[in-house]
């Protein structure tokens, strides 16, 4: 069980370029809420309580990040992607047509951006090799506005420390 500073490190090094970053914030975003949506149904029924197979994801994603070793992270994180769901359960409340369209059309849209992303980091994504990335971009996600608003700076200084600071790749001298 590696530990968030593990986790996000590794993530980290194939997210350097600013622009994939930004990306990110939008594309990570879009696919856990298409995951919420397209996951929302079939609801089950527990008394007055309903039930989908969103939230059984959502708990077992929540313990997962939970247990990587950071509190905070973890609780922020498990807020940020149940916010998602709870979004997602309610764009699916609609009609047959509109939940797969809501689903299927964040889906899409959330990976064009992160592929796009990708083009200006000129490196694949990060689950391409290690599928715990799909956990681990919603975590980094999080973990960056954190870094914004001043948490945990000796996390960011030993993430930047091993795979360097975030920078503006000049497409220009690829070619």
């Amino acid at each position: 069980m590696r530990p968030a500073i593990d986790l996000l490190t590794q993530y980290a090094a194939c997210h350097r370029d600013e622009r994939n970053i930004l990306s990110h914030f939008i594309g990570v975003p879009l696919i856990v809420l298409s995951i919420g949506v397209l996951l929302a149904k079939p609801v089950i029924m527990l008394g007055s309580m309903s039930l989908t197979p969103a939230w059984i994801v959502f708990a077992m994603a929540a313990a997962w990040y939970m247990t990587r070793g950071s509190l905070v992270l973890g609780l922020a994180v498990s807020t940020f992607v149940g916010v998602l769901m709870l979004f997602g359960q309610h764009a699916a409340s609609g009609s047959t047509a509109a939940w797969l369209s809501w689903g299927i059309g964040c889906f899409t849209v959330g990976w064009l951006i992160q592929f796009a992303g990708h083009l200006y980091e000129g490196k694949k994504p990060a689950f391409v090799d290690d599928t715990i990335g799909l956990l681990v971009g919603p975590m980094f996600v999080v973990a960056e506005v954190l870094f914004g608003l001043g948490w945990n700076k000796p996390l960011l200084a030993h993430i930047e420390q091993r795979v360097g600071p975030t920078m503006l790749r000049d497409l220009a001298k690829i070619a």
